[in-house]
């Protein structure tokens, strides 16, 4: 367990790093890039309130044999929970918010179980991604319902002038080995981008002896995965251009429930496509329609005979027009889904459809600025919602920024919290949306490449939806704390730090919220000399609670990643990887495995012009 008083040691880390920068030291990059989700147009970084975290490709590459939820909980600060190791089923905790809490978008399209009512992670590959973008804080007034505790967006990997092809593979501990191939080309007005991988890995016991209801098997329970990704953007004519994406994986999962001789394991696609027109009717005004459809289909055989089947699509179109005005980039757009679930379970009702209308503003005058956005969504299974947010910042130096917003949110309940019956639970009918109101104050320096941020939010969730024992509303649970975030880089070096200090509870017992810690670090270390790359990723996390009554601890722990890759010439690198150096037993659910020390080994072939 981290103490309190080691937290406090632990924040003082970043101010220490600061003050350790040699005065002389080069800056070699800004911290100011282009990001898309905090307002649903591109906005510079530097010009943002929200608490954006990014994840670029290189440090997607890097984490060779970690999980996407490994990978958002070691470089973006999310709590994780799994079931075991890759292709488990896992959540996330953003800003101690429940994991139904968090919007999933993929390439801007709504993706996840509405039969569980949260995202899906376990089938999503990192060799598809090429750069995510984590929203810290509510954001149902861009996006609507979900979106309580913040956003993650994945984009898929694009096209660029030009012929790229590329073929990797990689080789490691547990039986680990994946190939990958891709081929990215096109020129000013054509361009194109196709990927292609097959994963294998023989994995470990998902479980222990610890495992409720006698659900151990010391058997391995390993993953294969295929994927294949598209995507082409074409200049049809002068200030018209259109878009088309697609993405697809396919895995089979094994996983443990009870001992016996049928290999349990469970069969999951994941599928989303979209197509998108986009017209500029100037250099500050533009009208895009995008129509997708996403697809999670989900097959589990715990034993001979029919699997249990749970099939999510949701259909989705969005009309948005945006124009640069003096007061600020003014947004607009019409908004409708379509969810339909299919299966096994017989639900009462098996579709629903959200319409919403959404506008907002972003700008800046001299040294303030200011963000506010105001979103209707029409359910036909609840009725309306209407949820807002405003933010203001004032720049008091040119590197100090303070700034104060607030959010209101709401949240849909699940099919399954509405109908799903089974021996272990049984769905309220009843069970009304919840609505969350957060607070945040927050101060910013930024000189150079160097980013600090202190935040505090307040995040207060009404008719809060709990399944223990029961399926119910309850009248409210609140997500406290602070967040301390440290990027930097100086010659050859980057690095990055953030703690959470984290108050969790569910107001009507006063009990915490099970799965959140209250303290978690996190630290990446990077140096470039000549043809290597090399660094190091800390996660250290404190005690937490398993279950609602808070009668069942989780262990703190911490583990310690490392990675290096060497450019052999111009076109091919080799790339290690160390994942759990010390090779920690810990748990984030309890009675299932976390991976112990793992070994990887990747090669690379990408000619470069």
């Amino acid at each position: 367990m981290i103490s309190r008083f080691t937290s406090a040691r632990l924040a003082v880390l970043p101010l220490a790093c600061a003050a350790a920068i040699p005065a002389q030291a080069q800056v070699i990059a800004s911290l100011s890039e282009t990001v898309v989700t905090a307002t649903r147009v591109e906005t510079r970084s530097d010009a943002l309130l929200s608490d954006v975290v990014v994840i670029e490709s290189d440090a997607i590459e890097q984490a060779a044999g970690r999980s996407l939820p490994e990978l958002l909980a070691r470089s973006a600060g999310l709590q994780l929970s799994a079931n075991g190791g890759l292709g488990k089923q896992a959540g996330l905790y953003l800003r101690g918010a429940e994991t139904r809490h968090l919007l999933l978008l993929i390439d801007g399209v709504r993706y996840g179980s509405s039969t569980a009512g949260a995202p899906v992670w376990d089938n999503l590959p990192l060799s598809m991604i090429e750069r995510i973008e984590v929203l810290k804080g509510p954001a149902s007034a861009l996006y609507g319902s979900d979106a309580v505790g913040g956003v993650v967006q994945i984009f898929t990997k694009r096209g660029q002038k030009g012929f790229h092809p590329q073929v990797g593979v990689t080789l490691g501990s547990f039986g680990y080995r994946q190939a990958t191939a891709g081929l990215s080309g096109g020129d000013d007005r054509f361009t194109y981008n196709l990927s292609a991988g097959t994963l294998r890995e023989d994995g470990f016991s998902s479980t222990n002896p610890k495992v409720a209801f006698g659900n151990h098997n010391p058997d391995r329970d390993g993953l294969e995965q295929d994927h294949v990704s598209a995507s082409l953007r074409w200049t049809i004519a002068s200030g018209w251009s259109m878009d088309a994406l697609f993405s697809q994986a396919d895995g089979t999962s094994q996983y443990d429930q009870g001992p016996g001789s049928f290999d349990v394991y469970s069969d999951t696609t994941s599928r989303v496509a979209s197509w998108g027109l986009e017209h500029k009717w100037s250099a500050d005004a533009r009208t895009r329609l995008k129509l997708a459809r996403s697809e999670d289909q989900s097959d589990s055989f715990s034993a001979p005979g029919a699997p249990a089947v749970f099939n999510t699509a949701q259909t989705q179109w969005t009309l948005q027009h945006d124009w640069q005005t003096r007061l600020g980039n003014v947004l607009v757009g019409l908004e409708s889904n379509k969810e339909a679930v299919s299966g096994t379970q017989a639900y009462a009702v098996n579709s629903r459809t959200t319409d919403a209308v959404f506008l907002g503003m972003t700008g800046q005058a001299d040294d303030h600025l200011w963000q506010a956005n105001l979103r209707r969504d029409k359910n036909t299974q609840f009725g309306g919602a209407t949820t807002g947010f405003v933010s203001y910042g004032y720049q008091l130096t040119p590197q100090w920024r303070p700034h104060i917003a607030y959010g209101t949110s709401f949240k849909a309940p699940s099919f399954n919290t509405l109908y799903y019956v089974s021996p272990f639970f049984t769905g309220n009918p009843s069970t009304q949306p919840e609505r969350g109101k957060n607070r945040e104050l927050g101060l910013t320096y930024a000189s150079g490449a160097h980013e600090l941020k202190i935040t505090r939010f307040d995040n207060r969730v009404r008719g809060f939806i709990t399944i223990q024992p029961v399926v119910a509303n309850v009248p409210r649970a609140r997500m406290e704390g602070w967040s301390l975030a440290y990027a930097g880089a100086a010659g050859d070096w980057r690095w990055s730090t953030n703690l959470e200090l984290l108050d969790a509870r569910n107001l009507a017992n006063n009990l915490k919220l099970q799965r959140r810690a209250d303290e978690t670090l996190t630290a990446s270390l990077d140096h470039t000399v000549g043809a290597w790359n090399w660094g190091a990723s800390l996660l250290l996390v404190s005690e937490r609670f398993d279950n609602a009554a808070n009668t069942q601890r989780l262990p703190g722990f911490g583990t310690l990643d490392l990675h290096a890759r060497y450019a052999l010439n111009k076109d091919w690198s080799l790339a290690l990887r160390l994942n759990n150096l010390s090779d920690k037993f810990y748990e984030t659910a309890y009675g299932y495995n976390q991976p112990g020390r793992a070994a990887l080994v990747t090669l690379n072939w990408a000619p470069q012009p």
